[in-house]
């Protein structure tokens, strides 16, 4: 039985179910594929956006045109009304293509995980996918009007605000990818008590260094005023805590106590 076991490549694991094992071109391949297909799912979406590449610019510029004088927006380069639609339309169909992109990478790292593992991990694929979008949710509704408006508000006597569509587009999406990425916070959190390197104790009782680490990270993500940098900071913040909660309830690993190795 155990000379059967190591043909087929299979690793014995816990309660005697193994895994799959395979050699460093096979997981290439693997990768390859993987690749592709998050490939193939950006271009598709991206074509299918294409022709609504119009319709797209407006509803994204809609909260800084909202706070500028006159709800307009100008072009200082001579191919920007064409190329500026057309990189939003792609970052779009990107966003867009998430869950696909999300979905390829765990049916990558999938065949590592045991099946209990694999019944924990499906609701961190599906939460993470939620939590993404969340994160650009907030940041289009929430975060664009309150900092736009203040920067306008701001702007010295006999300044008028006039933004440049590809530099909006280059600003926004620093942002949304900022954001995006934050709400990922308990999903990571979960993550790394998933593989033993800490435990939710631990990570409870690093509470004020993850606060003042927020606002660090707020501060270089973000434009440098208040508003958005705390508007970034607390919900990561909020955002760990509820990774501590999920790392309770959703990590294999039992907290036990620790004995020393000698």
């Amino acid at each position: 039985m155990t000379g059967s076991a190591d043909k087929s490549g299979d690793t014995p694991g816990k309660d005697g179910e193994q895994l799959q094992e395979g050699t460093l071109i096979s997981h290439l391949v693997e990768l390859r594929g993987r690749l592709l297909k998050i490939s193939a799912a950006v271009v598709v979406t991206f074509v299918a956006l294409l022709p609504f590449s119009d319709e797209i610019f407006t509803f994204v510029s809609q909260p800084i045109r909202d706070a500028l004088p006159g709800n307009a927006m100008i072009a200082t380069s001579v191919a920007s009304p064409l190329l500026t639609p057309f990189k939003m339309t792609f970052f779009v169909a990107l966003f867009a293509a998430m869950p696909i992109v999300l979905y390829q990478v765990w049916a990558f790292v999938a065949p590592g995980l045991y099946r209990k593992e694999k019944h924990f991990a499906l609701p961190l694929l599906a939460s993470s996918i939620v939590l993404f979008y969340l994160g650009v949710a907030f940041a289009y509704y929430m975060v664009f009007p309150l900092m736009f408006n203040f920067f306008t508000a701001v702007a010295p006597p006999g300044v008028e605000v006039m933004t440049d569509i590809s530099q909006y587009l280059d600003f926004i999406t620093l942002i949304v990818l900022a954001f995006g990425l934050a709400f990922e916070v308990p999903i990571a959190t979960v993550l790394i008590v998933w593989t033993g390197l800490t435990t939710p104790a631990k990570l409870a009782s690093v509470r004020p260094y993850v606060f003042l680490g927020a606002f660090v990270i707020g501060m270089f993500l973000t434009p440098p005023d208040v508003i958005s940098q705390t508007l970034l900071a607390v919900p990561m913040y909020l955002l760990y805590e509820l990774g501590i909660l999920m790392s309770r309830t959703f990590s294999p690993r039992k907290e036990t106590a620790e004995t020393p190795v000698i």
